[in-house]
């Protein structure tokens, strides 16, 4: 897998960020799929916060990886005011995964820089995924001509997540960690934590350690020990 060096490749979590993981829009994953074979040359894909945009970059990164494929994930949020350097050359690769569009739109510079990169890489036969919370149409006004090739992409929308989905993505993490949540223990959760899925996942990842340590099932009692004791400072 190739990396650029002033950009950090941020794949911690990795084995969690598989298309078998991924809960919800069966058509994105199987798109998705298809782009990690060599097989879609530009996709934009958008969605809310929380609806795993990340989780699905992540995933073809990996999978174009297993594939064979030269492949560079780059968080753009990190590459505001010099997206020039941080795009130079990728064009020679198979895939190149560009997350978090929305940190460079404004920018008139950046958007200068990515109209010229998706020209190199449309030129050179690199595959491009584009990733961001609103679609092209959407998108801030900024250079007509980087919004219609946002636009000439294949376009994939993830929805909000809803409480039912939220359950679903939750039990699904849960079983990557060896542990089920019942019914009763995921309400009890979204009731008293909230809805937001990164804050979720950090949670997930605590009482993961804090189970094994008790050597003990989370049940509605062990959330309502652990969360008494988390809030107090442990």
């Amino acid at each position: 897998m190739s990396v650029t060096p002033q950009l950090p490749l941020l794949l911690r979590g990795g084995p969690e960020q598989r298309f078998d993981t991924f809960v919800g829009s069966p058509d994105a994953l199987a798109l998705l799929r298809q782009m990690a074979a060599g097989g879609v040359p530009a996709v934009f894909l958008s969605g809310p916060a929380g609806s795993g945009k990340t989780h699905l970059a992540l995933a073809t990164v990996q999978e174009a990886a297993a594939q064979g494929l030269a492949v560079q994930y780059v968080p753009l949020r990190h590459a505001r005011g010099r997206a020039a350097s941080a795009l130079a050359g990728l064009e020679r690769l198979g895939l190149v995964v560009l997350d978090d569009l929305d940190a460079l739109l404004g920018e008139r510079e950046d958007e200068i820089a990515l109209f010229h990169f998706h020209n190199r890489a449309r030129a050179s036969g690199a595959a491009v995924l584009y990733i961001a919370q609103e679609t092209p149409a959407a998108l801030p006004p900024g250079l007509p001509d980087l919004r219609s090739r946002f636009g000439q992409c294949t376009q994939l929308i993830l929805p909000r997540i809803d409480d039912d989905l939220r359950q679903a993505i939750l039990q699904r993490k849960a079983q990557a960690r060896g542990w089920e949540l019942d019914e009763a223990a995921l309400g009890f959760l979204l009731r008293r934590v909230g809805r937001d899925m990164a804050s979720l996942t950090a949670l997930l990842d605590r009482l993961d350690r804090a189970s094994l340590a008790e050597q003990r099932r989370v049940t509605v009692p062990f959330l309502r020990q652990f969360l008494e004791q988390d809030a107090a400072g442990g």
